[in-house]
């Protein structure tokens, strides 16, 4: 610790040094002809070129030194010449310039004889001084809670971090362009609501001062932007931001990203179509193939997806008919008979559609490979979903499951009024003898619903999960800029007791 404070101290004196010579060390801008990544590609010779980063290294050796400057996508090699700078200036920098510190330079590519793309500086600015010492540039944060709590340093001196970002934003934008291209309006609704409506989720509680009124944090976008389509949109998209109060697991965030998409006079099996086009495009387009390598597996989501049911995959796994078990409570003396212990803690509050949901988690999903779709799902797992024609104890979801996740849940949307509010008043009840996770009766969407609705089919992603599939990430907030951590420090000037 008294290390540290004396490297702050000495950082510290080399800018008040600066500011003496009359240097801006907070200048307003600097104008860049290229990034980093640019700049290495340019040709030896070409002159006049403006970049800017991040001090990384630095070697001097007398008259010449070596620097490594970075920014988010790339690195370059500097050198810097006294006979070129001038001996007052050379020296300057390199007094004054620590590896941390932000600096602009103008100057000619060249390559070395050891092959390193290099700028030759000829002209030097001063951008910003670090008054802490970065990690070790070789070594990079190693404690996994600092690597969440600052994730900023993270990608300053981890090449692995950095491209596992930047891969999750070019996802976001090709998944964006696709539906663009494919006649999909992007749209934005609230995020505090009336009702903790649209999944099966314990939702976070708010007051809002003004209204003198507690509202939720929404768990899903899906009421309004049903109530969109119910105002003449056909097929609708929006990245949402979306809250749930649940366990904290490597595979669950409590603050996460969704997309949702509504499609007007669709039904369950076009989406499922339409979502494998577009899932295998966008795999593609990130990686050249459709191999994506996981652990050690490699998941193929080329060819045709497989397609099973939900009662004939849990029947496979565990040998339990659900369709043979009317009541929770019948389905939960089964599910004890045999042994299998579920993860929840309130079981004896459950609806039978979350029992049901447990007990897949428990001894289906995770031994699921994929990509496959899971389709056929209890009615009582699934109160916003359409029954299904032939069996009306069924209704017509999907969910596509990769690697034993959930990455995509869709179905032909429920659109009768009034089943929708015969529904929702059952999961009321649940809601009253302690099942946390069932729904609210929202009368609005019920009355939006009451001007009429067309056959509608929808689906929802969650990008982080996608995207700790993707990159390999055993937790999911490695894919996270900042997930949610307890506060460290409420005042850095504040004594902690003994």
């Amino acid at each position: 610790m008294e290390l540290l404070e004396e490297q702050q101290k000495v950082r510290k004196e080399k800018l008040d040094k600066l500011i003496d010579l009359g240097v801006q060390v907070h200048p307003e801008r600097f104008e860049k002809t290229h990034t980093l990544k640019e700049a290495h590609e340019l040709p030896d010779e070409t002159k006049n070129v403006r970049i800017a980063g991040r001090v990384m290294l630095k070697r001097k050796m007398g008259k010449i030194s070596f620097w490594e400057i970075r920014d988010i996508e790339g690195k370059m090699q500097l050198c810097l010449k006294r006979d070129e700078l001038g001996e007052e200036l050379y020296a300057q920098i390199n007094q004054t310039t620590d590896t941390g510190d932000f600096v602009g330079v103008e100057g000619e590519i060249f390559t070395t004889q050891t092959g390193e793309k290099t700028l030759r500086v000829k002209e030097f600015t001063f951008l910003g001084k670090a008054l802490r010492v970065l990690p070790d540039k070789f070594h990079g944060l190693e404690d996994q809670e600092t690597i969440y709590r600052e994730r900023h340093l993270d990608l300053i001196t981890n090449d692995d971090t950095k491209k596992r970002f930047l891969l999750r934003f070019k996802f976001l934008r090709l998944l964006r362009n696709y539906l663009d291209n494919h006649g999909f309006i992007e749209v934005e609704t609230p995020v505090l609501q009336n009702k903790a409506s649209g999944a099966t989720a314990r939702p976070f509680i708010t007051h809002h001062n003004a209204l003198d009124m507690d509202m939720y944090l929404r768990i899903s976008p899906e009421l309004t932007l049903k109530k969109l389509i119910i105002g003449g949109f056909e097929h609708i998209y929006e990245i949402a931001r979306d809250f749930r109060n649940e366990g904290v697991s490597p595979n669950h965030l409590q603050d996460f990203t969704m997309i949702e998409g509504y499609s007007a006079y669709w039904n369950y099996e076009d989406n499922m179509k339409f979502l494998k086009e577009m899932v295998q495009s966008i795999i593609k387009d990130l990686f050249g193939t459709l191999e994506v390598q996981i652990g050690d597996k490699k998941v193929n989501f080329g060819g045709e997806w497989e397609v099973i049911t939900f009662r004939d995959l849990v029947l496979k796994d565990c040998g339990i008919d659900i369709d043979k078990f009317e009541t929770a409570k019948d389905l939960l003396e089964e599910i004890k008979k045999r042994g299998i212990k579920l993860e929840a803690d309130n079981l004896e509050q459950l609806g039978r559609g979350n029992l049901i949901d447990q007990l897949y988690k428990k001894v289906s999903r995770p031994n699921i490979i994929g990509p496959a779709y899971l389709i056929k799902h209890p009615i009582d797992l699934s109160p916003l979903a359409r029954a299904n024609d032939e069996n009306k104890n069924l209704t017509d979801r999907f969910q596509l499951i990769v690697n034993g996740q959930e990455i995509i849940n869709g179905y032909s949307e429920l659109v009768d009024p009034i089943e929708q509010e015969k529904r929702l008043l059952e999961q009321s009840k649940l809601k009253e003898n302690g099942d946390d996770e069932a729904m609210d009766i929202d009368y609005e969407y019920i009355k939006a619903m009451q001007y009429g609705m067309p056959p509608i089919s929808g689906w929802g992603m969650g990008i982080d999960r996608f995207i700790q599939f993707l990159t390999n990430s055993y937790n999911i907030k490695d894919v996270v800029l900042y997930p949610i951590l307890k506060p460290e420090i409420q005042n850095p000037n504040e004594k902690k007791e003994d």
